[in-house]
């Protein structure tokens, strides 16, 4: 059994068009009913639970429990505020319609399952993060679930503002939202040439690149498994690139992808690095777990091994 003391929650009811407003409220008679300790914050804009992460975590020597209710985004701007990962030990309660990194980790059961495991849990499970940098280091973006440069970061950027989205959450069909930009956004894109280099330097050239994306999960995009062997607990991330095809062949490609059936395709190339750099010949738009991080022409990728406690 777990030892209750004080937890802090991170909530963004928005999450899912609003449907985890009801699952926090389930969440929270659960703990009242029980007699747990508790303070929650709700998020009220972009960045905020960045911002609450850090507030929460920095003003303690102690080690703090930090509970996150919320989808993909919001777990990647807490990630994103984490004072010291060292003394902080996350639960997660996913709400969102993606929900690619509960579905990566194993999360599985209804918000009270997973909210009572967490309470009643004295396991921790330690599993690796990613990091993105641009600018020679000066800026960066942790990520758990991956970080995609061209066509894959293009439909999250689409993604944060369809209108469609919203459509298809209410419907409970918001993973479509991905299929569909995903159709769109491959035939009108512009593809470009670019050079990564692994570790032992290993060079992997790319022409005519569709997209690069550093997978720390295997899924991402509302479940596709653009990495199916990756191991977010072996140190190292899954490189995915789709490049030196036409985009009609890619297309066709498209059901072997979100089945899995792709590693041995002609165009997919599968790599595992501790850390790369990636070199391209024009800028394209970067994501880190869905999160917009501006157009970039050179990127560092490294893994930062079980930097992340998971309360288990």
């Amino acid at each position: 059994m777990g030892e209750w003391g004080m937890y802090y929650f991170i909530v963004n009811t928005r999450s899912r068009t609003g449907k985890a407003k009801l699952i926090w409220n389930e969440v929270k008679e659960e703990l009242k009913k029980r007699g747990v300790a508790y303070e929650a914050y709700i998020t009220q804009h972009k960045g905020h639970a960045t911002e609450l992460a850090e507030e929460i975590t920095s003003r303690t020597s102690e080690t703090v429990r930090l509970i996150i209710v919320g989808g993909d985004g919001t777990a990647n701007e807490v990630f994103n505020g984490i004072f010291d990962f060292t003394r902080t030990k996350v639960g997660l309660i996913p709400t969102g319609s993606g929900n690619d990194l509960g579905r990566g980790l194993g999360i599985k059961g209804t918000p009270k399952e997973q909210l009572l495991r967490i309470l009643d849990s004295d396991t921790i499970r330690k599993v690796d993060l990613g990091c993105v940098s641009w600018d020679h280091g000066r800026e960066k973006r942790i990520f758990a679930i991956s970080s995609g440069i061209g066509l894959d970061a293009e439909v999250c950027w689409k993604a944060l503002t369809a209108p469609v989205k919203k459509l298809l959450n209410a419907i409970h069909l918001g993973s479509l939202t991905y299929v569909l930009l995903t159709i769109e956004t491959l035939f009108t894109m512009e593809t470009t040439s670019a050079k990564a280099i692994l570790d032992e330097g290993q060079i992997v050239e790319m022409k005519k690149m569709i997209c690069s994306v550093a997978m720390n999960l295997r899924y991402e995009g509302g479940g596709v498994p653009m990495a199916p062997h990756a191991d977010c607990e072996d140190g190292k991330l899954s490189m995915c690139c789709i490049s030196g095809i036409p985009k009609w062949r890619t297309f066709l490609c498209l059901p072997a992808l979100v089945s899995g059936k792709h590693t041995g395709i002609a165009g997919f190339t599968m790599a595992d690095s501790r850390e790369m750099d990636i070199e391209l010949e024009r800028a394209m738009i970067v994501h880190a777990d869905g999160e917009y991080c501006g157009e970039h022409r050179k990127l560092h990728y490294s893994c930062l091994p079980q930097l992340l406690q998971l309360i288990w």
